[in-house]
């Protein structure tokens, strides 16, 4: 027996119990197989955590009793009620009841007081001994939630009305009218007592019940899809503040009480409604909650989003229950066995089960090494090869991706005709290999040995060996996908080339060092053109020095014949004498010009420092700070104020004001008669407050305003 798992990012869920398969046989033909089974040794070592846990055609609602001893369950068909003892791994009883279950509740802390609202607008109380009580409603039933302070039932249903029933009085109260028609989801929260109303529109409504008001409204906004939708559940945390609800369309809303904004939005991802919200706040790791709809339960972190685990079976989940403080979960679905699942990750597995942790890992389903194990995938040309294009769009080769997938028989059926030596080539080519291993496997002397040979590229094979080693250039070299870079001509890498110039254009470290040894640098053109200026200013350049350096060189070609005798004498030559003394003067010019070169420099950077104190020195501190103020009071008497709302947006007001032209100044020239003859010219052109030729007869009657 295995246990079927799936795994995503290391979180592993063991499905405990259930099939993934609805039920499509008659029922005698399901007995008659599980007699059949009596001798079958992998159903007798199944695992059946909880004796005759299914229900005859499907289970609609399961709940866990706030002990955690108990689990209740209602299905059809026939409509009954199934309660389960954790402590016996067995069910207790079950009981048939006249309508099918659309919700229930249990009162107590055990199975023994239980409320359940049927399809037919009835409210059935059931106790120990069985019915207690039924009641009816106007209208059809969708939720029910019970306030533990004052004993209210709140009934939800398809009307404008939130019905009340007090269980300590035994009567119906006052109900609470909404705005719109339709209480799809009722839910209380044990902190603050706050009431959510999940309505057909897209609106939340709550409620104080200490007040018997509204408190407010919330309005859900989608940006991504434009339709109506619905609130189909909605769910309280434990701290009071944080609130939950689920859409028909498939998505989930967080809330932070004290904002109307989301904290976090998540899209289930098949556009199905949300059947279950759960905070999981009692297990092994933080910020997790559980969203259900018909296809996937998820869990996911309510704060960035990040997919945790999911659990998927074949049949539709009609409800999904969790035991706090564990790793389980049990699910109501369309099937006939209810399915339990259990994720080690987030918490152990419970008291009455605790052999589950050791067989978990023992029993887990261990994945195939190919899924299509009795398939062998082919291409196009292996299938002309073995003349089957004919049977290309038949059912024998099924077409995936670029070939197809055969049976193995028939491939192998097929392979045989088409080549009837097949079987020798093979038995030829198996004696090759094995003789080829036995050899390889002989002990060889040393000169039996055979180095690799290099044609190509020996360049690099020497820097591959100072970096490297000569072992790992062996195995370069023997490697079948670098060997012909070795041996091919073509590869050879031309290194006069531009794009290996431009790949690399700076030769290795231990190249230019090598080479500075083998060569004195001599001096730059700017080093020798500095020198000479420096030499120049200081009255120290003679005209021949050349000369000496020409004398010099017609010296050392005199020499060379002496320097031959004396050196089988070894000892020092004239020559020898006269190069080190040139190389002692270089030095010291060059000393001494790099010194008059960092002394006028020195210079130059003292007076430019003088020259900027100066400046700096004239703006003080105090200046500084009444030139910021001045700015700062400009931005403030903008007066513009900026709001910004949850979603991004920014609105911005502000007083318009009329920006003043600068004044032209006036040239005094002595007589400024032509000065404002301009400025008035200018004034015409620009507004025209005066006609533009004094002859002009003016049309108005108030002549003394153009005045």
């Amino acid at each position: 027996m295995v246990l079927k798992s799936t795994s995503a990012s290391d979180v592993s869920v063991y499905q405990v119990s259930g099939t993934n398969s609805a039920r499509s046989l008659p029922d005698w033909i399901a007995k008659k197989r599980k007699r059949s089974l009596k001798n079958d040794l992998e159903y007798q070592n199944r695992v059946e955590l909880i004796q005759d846990f299914e229900f005859s055609e499907a289970s609609n609602k399961i709940k866990v009793s706030p002990d955690g001893q108990y689990a209740m369950a209602t299905g059809t068909y026939k409509p009954q009620i199934h309660v389960y003892d954790f402590a016996n791994l067995s069910l207790k009883f079950d009981r048939h009841t006249d309508s099918e279950n659309v919700d229930f509740i249990m009162i107590s802390d055990d199975w023994t007081k239980s409320v359940h609202l049927q399809n037919d607008r009835s409210i059935q109380f059931q106790n120990k001994g069985g019915l207690h009580h039924t009641t009816r409603i106007p209208k059809f039933g969708r939720s029910l939630a019970y306030n533990k302070v004052n004993c209210d039932l709140f009934v939800g249903a398809s009307g404008n009305e939130l019905y009340r029933l007090n269980l300590e009085q035994g009567r119906f109260l006052n109900p609470f009218k909404t705005d719109t028609e339709g209480v799809n989801h009722v839910s209380i929260s044990d902190a603050n007592g706050l009431i959510s109303v999940g309505m057909e529109d897209n609106v939340v409504e709550f409620w104080d019940p200490r007040a018997r008001s509204r408190v407010a409204k919330l309005f859900l906004e989608n940006e991504l899809e434009n339709s109506s939708f619905q609130v189909t559940t909605t769910s309280f945390r434990k701290d009071g503040l944080n609130f939950a609800c689920g859409t028909s369309n498939g998505y989930t809303y967080l809330y932070d009480l004290r904002t109307s904004a989301p904290t976090t939005v998540k899209d289930q991802g098949y556009g199905f409604e949300i059947k279950k919200i759960i905070w999981l706040d009692d297990v092994g790791t933080e910020n997790k909650i559980l969203t259900s709809d018909k296809r996937i339960a998820k869990i996911w972190d309510r704060v960035d989003g990040k997919a945790y685990a999911s659990m998927e079976p074949n049949v539709d989940i009609n409800d999904i229950e969790h035991l706090p403080g564990t790793g389980m979960f049990f699910t109501a679905n369309e099937g006939i066995p209810m399915h339990t699942y259990y994720i080690p990750n987030l918490g152990p597995s419970p008291r009455w089960c605790s052999f589950l942790d050791s067989i978990t890992e023992e029993l887990e389903e261990k994945p195939s090494d190919s899924i299509y194990s009795n398939y062998r995938f082919i291409t196009r040309t292996d299938v002309k090869k073995l003349s089957l294009s004919h049977l290309i769009g038949s059912n024998v080769l099924r077409a995936y991706m670029h070939g197809f997938f055969i049976d193995t028989e028939l491939y192998d059926k097929v392979a045989l005709i088409a080549n009837p030596n097949a079987y020798k080539d093979e038995r030829e080519r198996e004696i090759r290999r094995r003789i080829e291993k036995e050899r390889e496997s002989r002990i060889r002397t040393s000169g039996a040995v055979v180095k690799p040979k290099i044609k190509v590229n020996k360049s690099l094979v020497d820097k591959l060996s100072q970096k490297r080693g000569d072992k790992a250039v062996e195995k370069v070299l023997t490697d079948d996908r670098f060997k012909e870079m070795f041996e091919d001509e073509d590869f050879q890498v031309d290194e006069d080339a531009y794009d290996y110039k431009q790949l690399n254009p700076v030769k290795s470290a231990r190249e230019t060092e090598e080479g500075a040894a083998k060569r004195i640098r001599a001096l730059t053109a700017a080093e020798e053109s500095d020198e000479e200026r420096i030499a120049i200013r200081e009255g120290k350049y003679d005209s021949n020095d050349e000369d000496e350096s020409s004398e010099e060189e017609e010296d050392d070609e005199e020499e060379d014949d002496e320097e031959e005798g004396e050196r089988k004498t070894n000892k020092p030559s004239e020559k020898d004498k006269k190069t080190i003394q040139k190389q002692l003067k270089s030095i010291e010019r060059r000393k001494k010009a790099k010194q008059e070169s960092d002394k006028f420099i020195n210079e130059m950077s003292v007076g430019a420092t003088a020259s900027q104190e100066q400046t700096t020195g004239k703006v003080t501190f105090a200046d500084q700070v009444q030139e910021l103020n001045a700015e700062e009071q400009e931005r403030k008497s903008d007066e513009s104020i900026l709001h910004r709302n949850h979603r991004g947006e920014a609105e911005l007001t502000f007083v318009p004001k009329k920006t003043k032209k600068p004044k032209k100044v006036k040239k005094q020239n002595g007589s400024g008669s032509d000065d404002d003859e301009d400025d008035d010219e200018n004034k015409r052109d620009n507004g025209r407050t005066k006609q533009r030729y004094d002859s002009r007869r003016r049309a108005s009657k108030n002549v003394f305003r153009g005045m």
